[in-house]
Protein backbone atom coordinates (compact mmCIF):
# COMPACT_ATOMS: atom_id res chain seq x y z
CA UNK A 1 0.00 0.00 0.00
CA UNK A 2 1.46 3.27 -0.82
CA UNK A 3 2.07 5.92 1.95
CA UNK A 4 -0.42 8.60 1.19
CA UNK A 5 -3.28 5.93 1.13
CA UNK A 6 -2.10 5.06 4.46
CA UNK A 7 -2.04 8.14 5.78
CA UNK A 8 -5.46 9.06 4.49
CA UNK A 9 -7.23 5.91 6.26
CA UNK A 10 -5.10 6.25 9.22
CA UNK A 11 -6.74 10.07 9.63
CA UNK A 12 -10.06 9.04 8.62
CA UNK A 13 -9.91 6.83 11.53
CA UNK A 14 -8.40 9.59 13.57
CA UNK A 15 -11.90 11.18 13.03
CA UNK A 16 -14.04 9.08 15.33
CA UNK A 17 -16.94 8.34 12.54
CA UNK A 18 -18.13 5.52 11.86
CA UNK A 19 -19.55 4.29 8.24
CA UNK A 20 -21.24 1.72 6.21
CA UNK A 21 -20.73 1.12 2.98
CA UNK A 22 -22.75 -0.11 -0.14
CA UNK A 23 -20.93 -1.06 -3.08
CA UNK A 24 -21.54 -2.14 -6.93
CA UNK A 25 -19.97 -1.78 -10.18
CA UNK A 26 -15.69 -0.83 -9.02
CA UNK A 27 -14.01 0.94 -6.28
CA UNK A 28 -13.06 -2.75 -4.87
CA UNK A 29 -9.99 -1.72 -4.00
CA UNK A 30 -10.69 0.72 -1.55
CA UNK A 31 -12.31 -1.43 0.49
CA UNK A 32 -8.60 -3.12 0.75
CA UNK A 33 -7.37 0.07 1.30
CA UNK A 34 -9.81 0.55 4.50
CA UNK A 35 -9.57 -3.16 5.79
CA UNK A 36 -5.98 -3.35 6.04
CA UNK A 37 -4.88 -0.72 8.27
CA UNK A 38 -5.15 -1.40 11.82
CA UNK A 39 -8.55 0.59 13.06
CA UNK A 40 -11.00 -0.34 10.81
CA UNK A 41 -13.16 -2.45 13.05
CA UNK A 42 -13.71 1.01 14.40
CA UNK A 43 -14.32 3.16 11.48
CA UNK A 44 -15.99 0.57 9.07
CA UNK A 45 -19.36 -0.68 10.22
CA UNK A 46 -20.58 -2.72 7.38
CA UNK A 47 -19.69 -3.35 3.83
CA UNK A 48 -22.43 -4.41 1.31
CA UNK A 49 -21.81 -5.22 -2.03
CA UNK A 50 -25.18 -5.37 -4.19
CA UNK A 51 -24.30 -6.46 -7.68
CA UNK A 52 -27.28 -8.31 -8.51
CA UNK A 53 -30.56 -6.72 -9.69
CA UNK A 54 -32.36 -8.36 -7.21
CA UNK A 55 -29.63 -7.46 -4.23
CA UNK A 56 -30.20 -4.00 -5.11
CA UNK A 57 -34.27 -4.28 -5.14
CA UNK A 58 -33.61 -5.91 -1.52
CA UNK A 59 -31.57 -3.44 -0.83
CA UNK A 60 -33.27 -0.56 -1.39
CA UNK A 61 -36.50 -1.72 -0.77
CA UNK A 62 -37.10 -0.77 -4.99
CA UNK A 63 -35.62 -1.44 -8.32
CA UNK A 64 -33.64 1.84 -9.57
CA UNK A 65 -34.68 3.31 -12.57
CA UNK A 66 -30.83 3.01 -13.66
CA UNK A 67 -28.36 1.18 -11.66
CA UNK A 68 -25.48 3.48 -12.50
CA UNK A 69 -27.07 6.89 -11.75
CA UNK A 70 -26.90 9.78 -9.48
CA UNK A 71 -30.04 8.70 -7.82
CA UNK A 72 -28.96 4.71 -7.60
CA UNK A 73 -25.80 6.53 -5.49
CA UNK A 74 -27.91 8.48 -3.22
CA UNK A 75 -30.67 5.63 -2.29
CA UNK A 76 -27.67 3.76 -1.44
CA UNK A 77 -25.81 6.20 0.68
CA UNK A 78 -29.53 7.19 2.38
CA UNK A 79 -30.00 3.46 3.15
CA UNK A 80 -26.46 3.25 4.35
CA UNK A 81 -26.56 6.28 6.64
CA UNK A 82 -29.97 4.22 7.83
CA UNK A 83 -27.69 1.62 8.47
CA UNK A 84 -24.95 3.16 10.46
CA UNK A 85 -27.26 4.89 12.72
CA UNK A 86 -28.92 1.24 14.01
CA UNK A 87 -25.06 -0.46 14.17
CA UNK A 88 -23.01 2.35 15.27
CA UNK A 89 -21.57 3.18 18.75
CA UNK A 90 -23.23 5.51 21.06
CA UNK A 91 -21.84 9.29 21.12
CA UNK A 92 -19.97 8.77 17.30
CA UNK A 93 -20.83 10.33 14.26
CA UNK A 94 -22.33 8.40 11.12
CA UNK A 95 -22.02 8.68 7.23
CA UNK A 96 -23.62 6.26 4.70
CA UNK A 97 -21.75 6.02 1.64
CA UNK A 98 -23.19 4.57 -1.88
CA UNK A 99 -20.72 3.51 -4.62
CA UNK A 100 -22.63 2.44 -7.82
CA UNK A 101 -20.01 2.04 -11.35
CA UNK A 102 -20.13 0.74 -14.79
CA UNK A 103 -16.56 0.51 -16.05
CA UNK A 104 -13.90 -1.35 -18.55
CA UNK A 105 -15.36 -4.63 -18.30
CA UNK A 106 -14.75 -8.32 -20.61
CA UNK A 107 -17.02 -6.73 -23.23
CA UNK A 108 -17.23 -3.99 -24.94
CA UNK A 109 -19.80 -1.33 -23.36
CA UNK A 110 -21.36 1.21 -25.58
CA UNK A 111 -22.41 3.68 -22.83
CA UNK A 112 -19.87 5.48 -21.34
CA UNK A 113 -17.29 4.31 -17.97
CA UNK A 114 -18.68 6.18 -15.46
CA UNK A 115 -19.11 5.89 -11.65
CA UNK A 116 -20.80 7.63 -9.22
CA UNK A 117 -20.03 7.93 -5.27
CA UNK A 118 -22.41 9.82 -2.33
CA UNK A 119 -22.08 10.06 1.03
CA UNK A 120 -25.03 10.88 3.59
CA UNK A 121 -24.42 12.24 7.28
CA UNK A 122 -27.26 14.06 9.54
CA UNK A 123 -27.00 17.35 7.58
CA UNK A 124 -25.06 16.74 4.40
CA UNK A 125 -25.71 14.66 0.83
CA UNK A 126 -22.45 15.08 -1.54
CA UNK A 127 -22.38 13.32 -4.53
CA UNK A 128 -19.68 12.69 -7.14
CA UNK A 129 -19.99 11.97 -11.07
CA UNK A 130 -17.14 11.26 -13.08
CA UNK A 131 -17.20 9.88 -16.79
CA UNK A 132 -13.99 8.19 -17.40
CA UNK A 133 -12.05 8.59 -20.94
CA UNK A 134 -12.80 4.98 -22.48
CA UNK A 135 -9.90 3.22 -23.94
CA UNK A 136 -7.14 4.65 -21.55
CA UNK A 137 -7.30 2.45 -18.74
CA UNK A 138 -7.75 -1.12 -17.97
CA UNK A 139 -10.53 -2.16 -15.79
CA UNK A 140 -8.33 -2.71 -13.00
CA UNK A 141 -6.01 1.08 -13.69
CA UNK A 142 -10.10 2.40 -13.58
CA UNK A 143 -11.22 0.81 -10.56
CA UNK A 144 -8.09 2.23 -9.07
CA UNK A 145 -9.05 5.93 -9.67
CA UNK A 146 -13.02 5.48 -8.47
CA UNK A 147 -11.56 3.75 -5.29
CA UNK A 148 -9.16 7.10 -4.97
CA UNK A 149 -12.46 9.20 -4.98
CA UNK A 150 -14.14 6.65 -2.90
CA UNK A 151 -11.34 7.10 -0.06
CA UNK A 152 -11.66 11.17 -1.46
CA UNK A 153 -15.67 11.16 -0.34
CA UNK A 154 -14.96 9.20 2.58
CA UNK A 155 -12.39 11.75 3.88
CA UNK A 156 -14.09 15.21 2.90
CA UNK A 157 -17.16 13.97 4.81
CA UNK A 158 -14.88 13.15 7.46
CA UNK A 159 -13.41 16.82 7.27
CA UNK A 160 -9.52 15.17 6.82
CA UNK A 161 -7.32 17.34 4.97
CA UNK A 162 -5.57 14.67 2.58
CA UNK A 163 -4.09 14.93 -0.57
CA UNK A 164 -5.55 12.40 -2.93
CA UNK A 165 -3.70 10.78 -6.36
CA UNK A 166 -6.22 10.00 -8.22
CA UNK A 167 -4.55 9.97 -11.89
CA UNK A 168 -7.73 11.63 -13.37
CA UNK A 169 -6.91 13.97 -16.20
CA UNK A 170 -8.51 17.25 -17.16
CA UNK A 171 -11.39 16.14 -19.20
CA UNK A 172 -12.81 13.76 -16.76
CA UNK A 173 -12.64 16.50 -14.21
CA UNK A 174 -15.67 15.35 -11.47
CA UNK A 175 -18.87 17.16 -11.66
CA UNK A 176 -20.36 17.50 -7.93
CA UNK A 177 -23.30 18.54 -5.78
CA UNK A 178 -23.68 19.44 -2.22
CA UNK A 179 -26.97 19.45 -0.46
CA UNK A 180 -27.44 20.47 3.23
CA UNK A 181 -30.07 19.80 5.41
CA UNK A 182 -30.93 22.18 7.88
CA UNK A 183 -32.73 20.79 11.70
CA UNK A 184 -36.37 21.13 10.52
CA UNK A 185 -35.58 19.20 7.45
CA UNK A 186 -33.50 16.68 9.08
CA UNK A 187 -36.14 16.28 11.20
CA UNK A 188 -38.87 16.33 8.31
CA UNK A 189 -37.11 13.37 7.15
CA UNK A 190 -37.71 11.28 11.15
CA UNK A 191 -41.42 12.23 10.40
CA UNK A 192 -41.70 10.90 6.74
CA UNK A 193 -39.89 7.57 7.58
CA UNK A 194 -36.94 8.51 5.40
CA UNK A 195 -34.06 8.57 8.09
CA UNK A 196 -34.83 6.54 11.09
CA UNK A 197 -33.61 9.28 14.06
CA UNK A 198 -32.08 12.44 14.85
CA UNK A 199 -29.21 12.16 17.58
CA UNK A 200 -28.71 15.30 19.52
CA UNK A 201 -25.53 15.40 21.67
CA UNK A 202 -25.88 17.97 24.33
CA UNK A 203 -23.85 16.02 26.56
CA UNK A 204 -20.36 16.52 27.21
CA UNK A 205 -17.92 14.87 24.80
CA UNK A 206 -16.90 11.38 26.67
CA UNK A 207 -13.65 9.48 25.41
CA UNK A 208 -14.51 6.02 26.75
CA UNK A 209 -16.33 3.92 24.31
CA UNK A 210 -19.54 2.49 25.12
CA UNK A 211 -21.08 -0.49 24.31
CA UNK A 212 -24.37 0.46 24.29
CA UNK A 213 -27.25 2.89 25.02
CA UNK A 214 -29.37 2.63 28.22
CA UNK A 215 -32.78 4.90 26.88
CA UNK A 216 -35.44 6.31 28.50
CA UNK A 217 -38.39 7.01 25.96
CA UNK A 218 -41.26 9.07 26.90
CA UNK A 219 -43.07 12.32 25.70
CA UNK A 220 -41.36 14.71 27.92
CA UNK A 221 -44.31 17.22 28.04
CA UNK A 222 -42.17 18.58 30.54
CA UNK A 223 -38.74 17.22 31.14
CA UNK A 224 -38.59 16.97 35.00
CA UNK A 225 -36.06 15.89 37.72
CA UNK A 226 -38.13 12.29 38.03
CA UNK A 227 -36.76 11.80 34.35
CA UNK A 228 -33.76 12.92 35.13
CA UNK A 229 -33.57 11.10 38.42
CA UNK A 230 -34.70 8.02 37.01
CA UNK A 231 -31.80 8.13 33.88
CA UNK A 232 -28.89 8.78 36.15
CA UNK A 233 -29.65 5.83 38.53
CA UNK A 234 -30.62 3.78 35.44
CA UNK A 235 -27.44 3.98 33.64
CA UNK A 236 -25.07 3.39 36.88
CA UNK A 237 -26.51 -0.04 36.46
CA UNK A 238 -24.68 -0.24 33.66
CA UNK A 239 -20.63 0.34 33.05
CA UNK A 240 -20.42 0.54 29.32
CA UNK A 241 -23.73 2.51 29.21
CA UNK A 242 -24.09 5.87 27.14
CA UNK A 243 -27.61 7.29 28.69
CA UNK A 244 -30.23 8.53 25.71
CA UNK A 245 -33.61 10.01 26.33
CA UNK A 246 -35.71 8.89 23.62
CA UNK A 247 -38.76 10.92 21.62
CA UNK A 248 -41.06 9.33 18.67
CA UNK A 249 -42.38 11.66 16.34
CA UNK A 250 -44.80 9.26 15.68
CA UNK A 251 -47.93 8.38 17.97
CA UNK A 252 -49.25 5.09 17.45
CA UNK A 253 -52.48 6.13 17.47
CA UNK A 254 -52.24 10.70 17.61
CA UNK A 255 -51.00 12.49 14.72
CA UNK A 256 -47.31 12.94 14.37
CA UNK A 257 -45.44 15.87 16.16
CA UNK A 258 -45.36 19.05 14.69
CA UNK A 259 -41.63 20.62 13.75
CA UNK A 260 -41.86 23.22 16.35
CA UNK A 261 -43.28 20.94 19.06
CA UNK A 262 -40.52 18.54 18.90
CA UNK A 263 -38.08 21.61 18.74
CA UNK A 264 -39.68 23.02 21.85
CA UNK A 265 -39.08 19.28 23.61
CA UNK A 266 -35.51 19.73 22.61
CA UNK A 267 -34.83 22.70 23.83
CA UNK A 268 -35.22 20.97 27.51
CA UNK A 269 -32.57 18.66 26.48
CA UNK A 270 -30.18 21.00 25.00
CA UNK A 271 -30.61 23.35 28.21
CA UNK A 272 -29.96 20.44 30.80
CA UNK A 273 -26.97 19.07 29.00
CA UNK A 274 -28.61 15.82 28.14
CA UNK A 275 -28.69 13.69 25.22
CA UNK A 276 -31.58 13.10 23.16
CA UNK A 277 -32.80 10.96 20.20
CA UNK A 278 -36.21 11.89 17.99
CA UNK A 279 -36.61 8.42 16.18
CA UNK A 280 -39.73 7.60 14.27
CA UNK A 281 -40.78 4.32 16.51
CA UNK A 282 -44.00 4.43 18.84
CA UNK A 283 -43.31 0.54 19.64
CA UNK A 284 -41.02 -1.22 21.54
CA UNK A 285 -40.05 -4.22 19.08
CA UNK A 286 -39.07 -1.51 16.66
CA UNK A 287 -37.35 0.21 19.18
CA UNK A 288 -35.36 -2.76 19.82
CA UNK A 289 -34.81 -3.15 16.00
CA UNK A 290 -33.38 0.69 15.93
CA UNK A 291 -31.23 0.30 19.05
CA UNK A 292 -29.84 -3.52 18.93
CA UNK A 293 -28.26 -4.15 22.65
CA UNK A 294 -29.71 -1.28 24.41
CA UNK A 295 -31.05 -1.19 27.71
CA UNK A 296 -35.16 0.39 28.14
CA UNK A 297 -35.91 2.06 31.08
CA UNK A 298 -39.72 1.91 31.63
CA UNK A 299 -42.07 1.78 34.49
CA UNK A 300 -43.81 -1.23 36.08
CA UNK A 301 -47.14 -0.34 34.15
CA UNK A 302 -45.62 -0.25 30.79
CA UNK A 303 -43.81 -3.39 31.89
CA UNK A 304 -47.30 -4.75 32.63
CA UNK A 305 -48.25 -4.08 29.30
CA UNK A 306 -45.50 -5.20 27.25
CA UNK A 307 -46.67 -8.50 28.73
CA UNK A 308 -49.94 -8.30 28.41
CA UNK A 309 -51.55 -10.73 25.49
CA UNK A 310 -54.58 -8.22 25.36
CA UNK A 311 -52.48 -5.56 23.03
CA UNK A 312 -51.42 -8.40 20.93
CA UNK A 313 -54.89 -9.49 19.26
CA UNK A 314 -55.25 -11.56 22.93
CA UNK A 315 -52.61 -13.96 21.12
CA UNK A 316 -50.20 -14.91 24.18
CA UNK A 317 -47.68 -16.97 21.93
CA UNK A 318 -47.47 -13.77 19.52
CA UNK A 319 -46.41 -11.53 22.80
CA UNK A 320 -44.10 -14.13 23.58
CA UNK A 321 -42.90 -14.44 19.83
CA UNK A 322 -42.50 -10.87 19.39
CA UNK A 323 -40.13 -9.87 22.59
CA UNK A 324 -38.50 -12.63 22.12
CA UNK A 325 -37.32 -11.30 19.01
CA UNK A 326 -36.47 -7.81 20.70
CA UNK A 327 -34.78 -10.36 23.67
CA UNK A 328 -32.76 -12.07 20.51
CA UNK A 329 -31.22 -8.08 19.29
CA UNK A 330 -29.66 -7.85 22.74
CA UNK A 331 -32.19 -5.84 24.35
CA UNK A 332 -33.29 -5.52 28.14
CA UNK A 333 -35.73 -3.49 30.35
CA UNK A 334 -34.61 -1.77 33.07
CA UNK A 335 -38.13 -1.14 35.28
CA UNK A 336 -39.03 1.30 37.86
CA UNK A 337 -41.72 1.16 40.23
CA UNK A 338 -44.97 3.18 39.42
CA UNK A 339 -47.93 4.16 41.02
CA UNK A 340 -51.11 1.85 39.26
CA UNK A 341 -54.07 2.89 40.60
CA UNK A 342 -52.98 3.79 43.58
CA UNK A 343 -50.90 1.36 44.68
CA UNK A 344 -47.22 0.96 44.12
CA UNK A 345 -46.50 -1.21 42.14
CA UNK A 346 -42.73 -2.75 40.99
CA UNK A 347 -41.18 -5.60 38.48
CA UNK A 348 -41.39 -8.22 41.38
CA UNK A 349 -45.08 -7.39 41.07
CA UNK A 350 -45.74 -8.08 38.06
CA UNK A 351 -46.11 -12.20 36.14
CA UNK A 352 -43.23 -12.44 33.46
CA UNK A 353 -42.99 -14.94 31.30
CA UNK A 354 -39.95 -17.38 32.22
CA UNK A 355 -38.55 -17.33 28.64
CA UNK A 356 -38.53 -13.45 29.05
CA UNK A 357 -37.31 -12.92 33.12
CA UNK A 358 -33.53 -12.56 32.18
CA UNK A 359 -34.85 -9.77 30.02
CA UNK A 360 -36.71 -7.75 32.53
CA UNK A 361 -34.44 -5.55 35.21
CA UNK A 362 -35.57 -4.41 38.47
CA UNK A 363 -34.59 -0.99 39.41
CA UNK A 364 -34.97 -1.04 43.05
CA UNK A 365 -37.43 1.16 45.10
CA UNK A 366 -34.37 2.70 47.84
CA UNK A 367 -32.31 3.41 44.58
CA UNK A 368 -35.48 5.47 43.03
CA UNK A 369 -38.63 6.04 43.45
CA UNK A 370 -39.89 9.73 42.54
CA UNK A 371 -43.90 9.76 42.51
CA UNK A 372 -44.20 12.60 39.86
CA UNK A 373 -47.14 13.11 37.34
CA UNK A 374 -46.02 14.85 34.19
CA UNK A 375 -49.98 15.42 33.36
CA UNK A 376 -49.95 17.31 37.09
CA UNK A 377 -47.11 19.09 36.32
CA UNK A 378 -48.70 20.37 32.91
CA UNK A 379 -51.80 21.03 34.96
CA UNK A 380 -49.86 23.66 37.72
CA UNK A 381 -47.86 25.33 34.87
CA UNK A 382 -50.96 25.96 32.59
CA UNK A 383 -50.20 23.45 29.98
Amino acid sequence: MESWVRAVVEAIYSSRSQAVIYLAGGASQALGWLLSVPGASGTVLEVVVPYSRASMAQLLGKMPLQFTSKQAAEDMALAAYNRALKLSGPGLQVMGVGFTGSLASSRPKHGDHRFYVSTWTHNCLRTSHVTLSKGLRSREEEDEVSSCFLLKAIADTCRVSATIQSGIQEPELPEESTEQFDEDQELQQVIDGQVCMKVYHFAAPVETNFNRKVILPGSFNPLHDGHLKLLEVASSMYDDGLPFFEISAINADKPPLSIPEIKRRVEQFRKAGKNVIISNQPYFYKKAELFPGSAFIIGADTAARLVNPKYYGGDYNRMLEILLKCKSTGTTFLVGGRMIEGVFKALEDLVIPEELSDMFISIPEEKFRMDISSTELRKSQGL
